[in-house]
């Protein structure tokens, strides 16, 4: 039986395209910023020849797409090809929303903040890298290098952020045999460490884990509702009160950080005088968590 795609995958991985394309058309393309990937390509191709963006991303996107296939099977590429094909009509909308007629009769892109490029900078780093978490975290891929940090992330513990900058870099530092503007080249890095550091962090946030110790009397109760509707397993510790010399059992639940105001919610519903501490964990590993990697 075919496996489908979520619905709230899809409007998510929407979402992040919408948001990247505007970050990439409105406040990357205009001040000449670089950045990594097709797009940087892409854009290094625009700046030297005004080829359209959106029809060089999409030609070398249509060459990756065989490496996605083979690393990271079909539901990721066909999420892949969709983000490819959305992003590529998402690039030619803006770029003519903010291509306006110069003062010397050509067609040129609109700076939408004036001549302040290190504001573009911020801005349009901080939409790339919450457009890319948004649809990493849809399990789809933006195209080009994000297909190849993508397959180093799925077998290997490297950030997908780390594995982007590394890729990065080259294709950024050679924008300046083209614009010859070192101020550029420097606001063209930050960019991409903007967007990094901010797509580690989005992505990061939303895989962070809870340990939960909780001891009650109801704590058959307690265990029940977890599994049931927050899903998440429970495990029961015999114990013994020191003081009181009673046998105790102690429910110890690991469980997403986003996921520990239910919780709360539960054991204040049943039991409010439980004794519960919660404390964050470095990694969790298993069913319902993050894989084990080489």
């Amino acid at each position: 039986m075919r496996e489908k795609i979520p619905f709230k995958d899809i409007l998510q991985m929407l979402a992040g395209i919408v948001v990247y394309c505007i970050g990439y058309t409105c406040f990357i393309l205009p001040y000449q910023i670089t950045t990594g990937g097709v797009a940087g390509v892409s854009a290094l191709i625009y700046y030297a020849t005004g080829f359209p963006v959106n029809v060089s991303y999409l030609a070398i996107n249509a060459a990756l797409i065989a490496i996605a296939l083979y690393t990271m099977g079909w539901r990721y590429c066909l999420k892949t090809m969709v983000s490819i094909g959305l992003i590529t009509l998402g690039l030619s909308f803006c770029q003519e929303m903010v291509t306006t007629i110069g003062p010397d009769g050509q067609k040129v892109l609109k700076q939408i903040v004036g001549e302040q490029k290190w504001v573009a900078c911020v801005i349009g780093g901080l939409a790339e890298g919450l457009g890319l978490a948004f649809v990493f975290l849809a399990g789809g891929s933006t195209g080009g290098t994000d297909i190849v940090a993508s397959s180093v992330n799925k077998y290997k513990d490297i950030s997908l952020g780390r594995a982007l900058l590394i890729t990065d870099l080259t294709i950024i530092t050679s924008s300046l045999f083209i614009i010859h503007d070192i101020e550029v080249l420097v606001i063209s890095y930050m960019t991409l460490i903007i967007s990094m550091t901010f797509l580690d962090f989005v992505v990061n946030s939303t895989r962070q884990s809870v340990q939960f110790t909780i001891i009650s009397e109801h704590y058959d109760e307690i265990a029940q509702r977890v599994s049931e509707e927050i899903e998440r397993g429970v495990t029961i510790l015999n114990g013994q009160g020191w003081y009181s010399k009673e046998a105790r059992q102690v429910l110890l639940i690991m469980a997403r950080k986003n996921e520990s105001r239910e919780i709360f919610r539960l054991i204040r519903q049943i039991d409010p005088r439980a004794f519960v501490t919660m404390s964050n964990v470095e990694g969790v590993f298993g069913e319902g968590f993050d894989v084990i990697k080489k």
